[in-house]
């Protein structure tokens, strides 16, 4: 080694030294400022377990988890106390039915080029950005029911592990589904794209269909999602036929509820509906056509009904961008999806909020509480549906959905009062995830 060599070396320690010591105040700072309490104060807090808004509400946070709710809370000398003023404190919201990992443009035709094209870690990084919007939006929780390539599951897994930003994901992977159906493929031409099977979630006979089943919990599902009957946006279906039979379906869900996973099951048409219930389903997705005996079933078997009427309703208003064949079922299925759910808020069918965002932008997942607002279901239920009801369909109640002691800190707070105006829903003022602000007051 050369003197100045040496020299270098010793220059170089004195600095890593130096910079150290430097550092150690700024760490102690930061890791106090960790350590700190947060007190969020706001004109009114809103109660998802009684569905009453409380006032002059207060929600003490210690590190991921809620410490203190109330009225009256004794807020501690160290803490940072954030006060938004005339604002509602609510729990994270909740969206049962999303898609992080694609999103529709303007152009269809484009997109099923993309959907071919893109490599799946490209398409991941266009998820990170859509779980980002999702998470700023309010959506602390989300349902991700159907990913190719598992790319919803790569996103919830990073987002566990904390490297990007995002809502808490609970994952079906592929959605199961008959040959054909709107699980499967669009019909290109088997020399061109290789046949889905039981991986993919396409199966035929009891037999197969629990092979999908298990494969997908095999791969990290978290929830089994299938397809009862057909669907809007695929080429090849009916919009409400019967694409599976009932023993295909008891397999699907007595599997899935062998390994503890709920089930949500894909139902425009009425008659596949009540074949699912039949089988033990957990939830309805869509719904657009069930008749009022099938939603008096649901109700007596506490089977929830998850409408996505954002998605019809943005569907209905670009059909001139979809093939023909698309637009004449969206026709179909926004005629009726409104009236049922008008139904289901009399007959008192268990409700709650999903969006199937992806279908339309991601972000804008809170305009589905105006549309089920809108439809009859009263304020307090809307947003009960996106809490609480929601946690409890996703079977996690026990973490978040409500504001209650020892729960996840998953906070939103909107301005003025939602029960008043359920558009404030659409522009949060402050997001926070398990004790961490991402929009908002840092």
């Amino acid at each position: 080694m050369t003197r100045r060599t040496k020299m270098s070396s010793w220059v170089l320690a004195a600095a890593v030294i130096a910079a150290q010591c430097l550092a150690q105040p700024i760490l102690a700072d930061a890791a106090a400022n960790a350590s700190r309490p947060i007190a969020l104060k706001a004109a009114h807090l809103f109660d998802s377990v009684s569905g009453k808004m409380l006032e002059q509400g207060v929600v003490l946070v210690s590190g991921s988890k809620i410490l203190a709710v109330g009225s009256d809370v004794k807020i501690p000398d160290n803490a940072r106390v954030i006060d938004l003023g005339d604002a509602t404190l609510l729990p994270g919201f909740i969206d049962a039915h999303v898609h992080l990992s694609q999103q529709g443009s303007p152009n269809w035709y484009h997109d099923w080029f993309d959907g071919v094209m893109r490599f799946p870690a490209e398409q991941a990084l266009y998820g990170a950005h859509y779980a980002k919007a999702t998470l700023e939006a309010g959506i602390t929780t989300v349902r991700d029911l159907g990913s190719t390539d598992y790319i919803a599951l790569s996103m919830r897994n990073a987002i566990n592990a904390g490297e990007v930003p995002g809502p808490r994901m609970l994952v079906s992977n592929y959605a199961v589904g008959a040959s054909g159906g709107h699980a499967d493929q669009d019909p290109v031409p088997p020399q061109r794209i290789t046949l889905a099977g039981p991986l993919q979630g396409v199966c035929n006979g009891a037999d197969e269909c629990r092979a999908a089943v298990r494969l997908q919990i095999k791969f990290g599902a978290d929830v089994i999602k299938f397809m009862p009957s057909g669907g809007v946006l695929s080429l090849s279906d009916p919009v409400d036929n019967v694409q599976l039979t009932q023993e295909e379906m008891n397999a699907i869900v007595s599997e899935a509820h062998a390994w503890n996973r709920k089930v949500a099951a894909h139902c425009h048409g009425d008659r596949a509906a009540k074949m699912a219930i039949a089988a033990g389903v957990d939830s309805i997705e869509h719904g657009s056509f069930l008749q009022d005996d099938t939603l008096l079933e649901m109700k007596k078997k506490h089977v929830y009904l998850v409408a996505t009427l954002f998605a019809g309703a943005w569907v209905g208003e670009h059909l001139d961008t979809f093939p023909p064949a698309i637009a004449v079922k969206a026709r179909a299925a926004a005629a009726q999806s409104q009236q049922m759910f008008q139904h289901a808020v009399k007959i008192g069918v268990p409700m709650a909020m999903g969006t199937d965002a992806g279908v339309e932008p991601h972000g804008l997942n809170a305009r589905e509480f105006a549309l089920m607002a809108k439809n009859g279901l009263a304020p307090a239920q809307v947003l009960m549906a996106g809490t609480a009801n929601g946690a409890d369909l996703l079977g996690i109640s026990d973490q978040t959905g409500t504001l209650t002691v020892g729960k996840y800190a998953d906070i939103v707070a909107v301005a003025g009062n939602p029960l008043s105006d359920m558009h404030a829903t659409e522009h949060p003022v402050l997001v926070m995830k398990e004790g961490v602000i991402y929009l908002g007051a840092r």
